[in-house]
Order: structure tokens, then C-alpha cells, then sequence
């Protein structure tokens, strides 16, 4: 690890004047557990490092009744065992507990992950499902990105250089809606060979009134499969499985390393989705 200049800015406005101040010699930390790492192995040589952790407020998590809304640096355990959320939204909390062991879900953050973009993380594709809203600070202000716009390629993402995620906003879903997240995980690591993230909405005969369906693990970047959606809404469970099938539809690019060929990952993408679909539909009956 080469060395590096600490601030630990105790507001957001002066995180901000830090992060122009610094511009590309920065790196901004909340829980460590994706820059540290590529710190010690020298992928990532920043010479100044601005800490997060000292800012009131980007740790809360509340579950409204409208919205549910999720600090930058909230941990994943926060979100895992908030008492209302199992409630208001189980998607949530199930995604939470199936990051890393206790050790990553006790330091690593919600915003952290998401931030960084990792093409097998699990948060992406459960963000894609709820359609969450992210809260991005910048020197113009704040403006806020759909995930459905937020993750762009590799690590790449719509926050700009000198901006700052600095939180999450769900809505709330209604009663008659379900979700469920399913995945394989590497051995080692913890992270998504493939994982599905899926929620679904029912009308009152028991059908799909909408239908939303992340990936992760599968492309170079989470994406949506609007294929799946589209072919599910105004259907019921039976029709789950030929929906499913298109969970691949559209992916230019497979991800491929010694864990699992790209032709691997499409299999585990249709047949999560199925499983992803089939439990969500369950839950909201």
C-alpha cells in the first residue's frame, strides 16, 4: 500500500470541498471492504483518502410508509436486522443477509457496493428490482439517478468524479407485492456467480400487475430483463417459467473467468429467475 493523505470531513459540504479540492488524487471510504483491498494490492493508489464515516445521518435507515430510505453508509447487518423492514419490504433484508459472512456485513455499506459497481455484487440486482432512487451530491447539488440508469459497465456507473452517493430511496411497496433474491455464490468470496433479484406486484385475480427483474453476476454491469417483465405482466404463476427464459435476452456480453463460462451464467440467470419469480408470486398472494 503506497502512502496516503487522511481527511475525515464531519459534513457532507465538507467532504465536498475536499473531493474538488483533491479531484482525481481521492478516493472517497465508507466501509473499506472494495478500496482497501485494491489498495493493498496496489490496483488503486490514491494519495488522499476522504472518510465518510464521521458524517451524521449517512448511516439511517427508516421504513416509511411511503418510503423506505437507506443512508450511504448504512451497513449491509443494518439493513439485515431492521425491525421493520422484514414488514415493509423482505427483499430488502433477504438480499442483505446473503453478502459475504458476518464480518463483511457488519463493516461493508449499502452505498459502498453500489458505488463501486462490482459486476457480481448483490446489491445491484435487488436495486433494479425495487427501482430504487440514489441521492447524488455533487458541486451543482443534488440530483438523483434511477438504478435502472446508475450502472453503465465494468465498475462503471453515472456518478461523476466529483460526486457522492449519499443515499437510497425505495417505495414502499404495497401489500399485495412480493419479492425474492436468489443466486450462487462463489466459494470464496461470497460473491454472485449469478443472481436474480425479483418483485412483483398481483391485481385482485392473482396476476402480475407489474413485474420488475435484476441480474447480477451475469454481464458486465446488473441490468434489468424486460423480457422477463414484459412477458410475465398480466400473467400468473404458470406462466413464470417461459417468461423466464429470457433472462439473457439482450446481453451483449457474458461474463467469463475460471468460476463459470458466460453459457453458464445465462443457464443460472433463466433458471434463478424462475426461482426469483415463482417465490415472489408466492409471497405476495
Amino acid at each position: 500500500m503506497t502512502p496516503f493523505d487522511y481527511h475525515a470531513p464531519k459534513t457532507m459540504r465538507s467532504a465536498m470541498r475536499l473531493v474538488q479540492e483533491f479531484g482525481d488524487d481521492a478516493k472517497v471510504l465508507a466501509g473499506g471492504h472494495s478500496l482497501i483491498p485494491s489498495m493493498k494490492l496496489r490496483l488503486a493508489a490514491p494519495s488522499v483518502i476522504i472518510d465518510l464515516g464521521g458524517i451524521a445521518g449517512l448511516k439511517r435507515v427508516t421504513a416509511g410508509e411511503e418510503t423506505i430510505t437507506i443512508g450511504a453508509l448504512a451497513t449491509h447487518y443494518a439493513v439485515e436486522s431492521h425491525r421493520l423492514l422484514p414488514s415493509k419490504c423482505s427483499l430488502l433484508p433477504e438480499t442483505a443477509a446473503e453478502i459475504g459472512d458476518a464480518q463483511v456485513r457488519n463493516r461493508g455499506t449499502v452505498g459502498g457496493s453500489i458505488a463501486h459497481a462490482d459486476p457480481a455484487a448483490d446489491w445491484p440486482a435487488t436495486m433494479l428490482a425495487l427501482d430504487a432512487q440514489f441521492d447524488i451530491a455533487g458541486p451543482n447539488g443534488e440530483r438523483a439517478v434511477a438504478a435502472s440508469d446508475f450502472f453503465v459497465d465494468l465498475f462503471i456507473t453515472d456518478l461523476q468524479p466529483d460526486e457522492v452517493l449519499t443515499g437510497i430511496r425505495i417505495a414502499t411497496p404495497p401489500e399485495n407485492s412480493g419479492g425474492a433474491y436468489v443466486k450462487m455464490r462463489q466459494s470464496a468470496s461470497g460473491f454472485a456467480l449469478a443472481g436474480v433479484a425479483a418483485h412483483v406486484t398481483l391485481d385482485d385475480a392473482g396476476n402480475c400487475a407489474s413485474v420488475a427483474v435484476g441480474v447480477t453476476g451475469v454481464a458486465p454491469a446488473a441490468y434489468r430483463a424486460p423480457a422477463v417483465e414484459d412477458a410475465l405482466v398480466g400473467q400468473g404463476i404458470d406462466a413464470v417459467a417461459d417468461a423466464a427464459a429470457h433472462a439473457a435476452d439482450g446481453v451483449e456480453e457474458f461474463q467469463e473467468d475460471h468460476h463459470a463460462s458466460g453459457d453458464y451464467r445465462a443457464h443460472l440467470a433463466r433458471v434463478f429467475a424462475q426461482r426469483a419469480l415463482s417465490q415472489a408470486i408466492e409471497r405476495a398472494a
